[in-house]
């Protein structure tokens, strides 16, 4: 950018909107930024009181903001991501339908190590809603080579950047477990909250089946659900380490391979996940029954949206996996579930 007598600046193109005032009948921008200056201008902008203007020299091989951003924008983003109509060179990507955020934050960090490229989005998974702004991109100043905009598009070619995954609508299959409810001295409070939780994420509970603290049992309840067509299993109760809790047992001897017992998240530490083959199954604490937010909230919905997890996701929940509980609950729109 260089400021050039009004006189010297045709042809060139301004840096910045210039704002035009008459006394009684309009106060707004007259000439906005990227306005290349022609002859007739020099007059107008006199009577603004511009005999100097900022302006910014364009190449032809330079590329204007606003069709920059669009072919970034374009490049990185996935299925269920539209973009609104470029805007003073930044354009934002909003979810197309309901589902999860996914951001591929390797390719995010490669993109930002081009020049005089910006593109911020909020944290990945996470549920969104349709026509949820998830990112924003632009470029720097007004005019970019095309250099610049082509290093962007081969870091695209590598993947998405930002893309929703839909939920699926799964058939759940629920194993209630505990002798006092077993035994009926104890009405089972958990299926109704579990039921709740799963028909908010679009999956219906189709079976529940009650056991006692015993492994077999259990392990009996569990293989009878998916013989019956369950496609995701959820078990509650003896969760946690005392000796008479055998849910953990139950699940393997059903032949659950066991991906994580235990995570780092409060509230819902005592979690438990594994799989049956593709049917994921989940072992889920007291705590689910009765916080607002909890562990089910952070795992369920990527289980839902066809996600594998592994132990090392896992772990990642450890950074922003501690709840404060608060008052007044703003979930999602908090730091719960969110690493930095």
């Amino acid at each position: 950018m260089k400021e050039v007598s009004v006189y010297d600046a045709v042809d060139m193109v301004l840096a910045h909107d210039l704002t035009q005032i008459i006394p009684g009948e309009f106060k707004g921008s007259k000439f906005k930024k990227g306005h290349i200056v022609c002859k007739e201008d020099i007059e107008v902008l006199l009577s603004m009181g511009k005999k100097h203007l900022y302006v910014v020299s364009k190449e032809e091989t330079d590329i204007h903001e606003d069709e920059a951003a669009m072919r970034i924008a374009c490049a990185a983003s996935g299925k269920g991501i539209k973009l609104l109509t470029p805007g003073e060179g930044k354009i934002e990507l909003v979810a197309e339908y309901d589902g999860l955020l996914k951001i591929d934050t390797s390719l995010l960090n490669q993109l930002l190590d081009q020049d005089e490229i910006m593109f911020a989005t909020i944290h990945e998974n996470q549920q969104v809603k349709a026509g949820q702004k998830v990112a924003g991109t632009r470029v720097i100043p007004l005019y970019v080579n095309e250099s610049i905009v082509n290093g962007a598009e081969k870091v695209c070619k590598n993947g998405p950047i930002v893309e929703v995954l839909p939920l699926r609508s799964l058939k759940i299959g629920l194993v209630t477990t505990g002798s006092e409810v077993y035994s009926g001295k104890i009405k089972d409070a958990f299926g109704p909250v579990l039921q709740k939780k799963f028909s908010v994420l679009g999956s219906t509970v189709v079976k529940q089946l009650f056991a006692d603290d015993d492994e077999n049992m259990i392990a009996d309840c569990i293989k009878q659900l998916i013989a019956e067509g369950a496609e995701m299993i959820g078990v509650t109760g003896g969760m946690s380490v005392d000796p008479d809790d055998k849910t953990p047992s139950g699940i393997r001897w059903a032949g659950g391979h066991i991906i994580a017992y235990g995570a780092p998240v409060l509230p819902g530490a005592m979690f438990l996940l594994a799989y049956i083959g593709n049917i994921p199954v989940v072992g889920l604490p007291g705590c689910v029954m009765y916080s607002r937010v909890s562990i089910f909230d952070l795992i369920v919905p990527r289980i839902l949206a066809g996600e594998i997890l592994t132990r090392k996701d896992m772990k990642k929940l450890a950074h922003g996996g501690f709840c404060l509980n608060c008052t007044t609950c703003t979930y999602p729109n908090c730091g719960f579930g969110k690493a930095y």
